[in-house]
């Protein structure tokens, strides 16, 4: 794939007026544990949510008049087709959009509300690319590829060239990635004007195709996939960004899942930013490995479009990993004012009981004593710790958990 900075900075002009020229907001805690400037480039507040709106209009936009006139066709888990969605409405041009099955119920109907026809197929992307394919075959409709294509790329490396104008001193920029567009796209435009400038592609360790493909040469599908991160679960890299990634790219990285939800929970509390999980990868990276890049470092937010009650599971869970939660069984005697003790003491060390449950019937207790578990919200694991001590230090006995775990494990 040949594409030049002319390339790049007339997808630029043809989005002028189109795409939002989206913020870059410093992140002093970012900052903090990176031991240098750290900045976080906010495509989430893309219009339609996204940075895909930047791909798919100078794709639709380059069709021909015959060509918008039969109409266009795409595959999506959600943020791809809003932004075919939008620019086939604003285009002239009819958009069908095939979509996995479970596919988050707000990224379906801001599709529907672009005015694109939505059609649920398949499990996985892949299965309802499959669909959109055999759409193409049938109605004539053009196939507008979620990442594969020239045009796209360089609609999302319009994004680079912003980041080297917000951040000029950047060293490093982390980018969440699945099929490739945005990475491909972003690193073209970088080393295109600072081949100095590290750049790194973030994937969910459960959906990671570049790293093997890179390892041997070739765009490799996985044969399974299981992540949160809807927006980069994608099993197969392209031909066309496998290419770009391999030759303009310095790293893949990968992070876990519980990353994922500490990134999207740290977002939300510290720097007041929604974001869906595939559009925290880049910051989970940066905490797994606080000083592991060079700064000034940039940490694109790819997206923002994440179902209310996803939202809800994922803080929960990144509380659980960020260790505020506890867990624990205490068992103690069977008398009036027992479990009252108990709950002053927790109350006392400044920690929230979320439930309590009296458990008599153990072969492990004796007939004057009772297990009682708890499940505490505490400020975390070294909150967690200063109460199990304080709890030690009474005389009461914990059993089987001696940190902090998970809520309602």
């Amino acid at each position: 794939m040949t594409i030049t900075l002319a390339d790049i900075e007339a997808a630029r002009d043809l989005l002028e007026g189109v795409a939002v020229r989206t913020p870059m907001e410093e992140s002093r805690w970012l900052s903090e544990l990176a031991g240098g400037p750290v900045s976080l480039k906010c495509e989430n507040l893309q219009r339609t949510g996204s940075f895909k709106t930047r791909g798919a209009y100078v794709r639709i936009a380059r069709l021909s008049d015959e060509e918008r006139a039969r109409g266009v066709v795409a595959a999506s888990a959600g943020n791809h087709a809003q932004g075919v969605a939008l620019a086939a409405r604003m285009l002239g041009t009819r958009a069908t959009v095939f979509m996995p099955e479970g596919a988050p119920i707000p990224k379906e109907r801001a599709t529907r509300g672009y005015g694109a026809d939505v059609v649920f197929e398949g499990r996985h992307l892949g299965e309802s690319l499959a669909a959109a394919r055999r759409f193409e075959e049938e109605t004539s409709a053009v196939l507008i590829h979620p990442f594969d294509h020239a045009d796209i790329v360089v609609g999302q490396a319009t994004a680079g060239l912003e980041i080297l104008d917000q951040a000029p001193e950047v060293r490093t920029v982390l980018v969440p990635t699945g099929g490739g567009g945005l990475l491909a796209g972003i690193a073209l435009a970088v080393k295109a004007v600072r081949p100095d400038v590290r750049v790194v592609g973030v994937q969910a360790a459960g959906a990671a195709a570049y790293p093997s493909s890179l390892a041997k040469g070739r765009p490799v599908g996985l044969e399974s996939m299981k992540t949160m991160a809807d927006g980069i679960a994608v099993g197969m890299p392209g031909e066309l960004t496998f290419a770009a990634v391999r030759d303009h790219v310095d790293e893949v990285r990968t992070v876990s899942e519980d990353s994922l939800a500490r990134a999207l929970l740290a977002l939300l509390e510290r720097a007041k930013m929604v974001v869906e999980p595939a559009g925290a990868a880049a910051v989970a990276a940066l905490l797994d490995d606080p000083t592991g890049f060079g700064t000034p470092a940039v940490a694109v937010l790819s997206g923002g479009n994440i179902d209310p009650l996803l939202l809800g599971k994922v803080i929960r869970h990144g509380m659980a990993a960020a260790g505020r939660y506890l867990n624990l069984t205490v068992t103690i005697r069977d008398v009036p004012g027992g479990l009252a003790e108990l709950l002053g003491e927790v109350s006392a060390a400044g920690a929230n009981v979320l439930e309590v449950v009296h458990e008599r019937i153990s072969p492990s207790l004796h007939l004057d004593e009772v297990e009682v578990h708890l499940q505490l919200e505490t400020r975390g694991a070294p909150h967690a710790e200063q109460l199990l001590a304080r709890l030690r230090e009474r005389g009461h006995r914990i059993a089987g958990h001696p940190a902090a775990g998970r809520a309602g494990e």
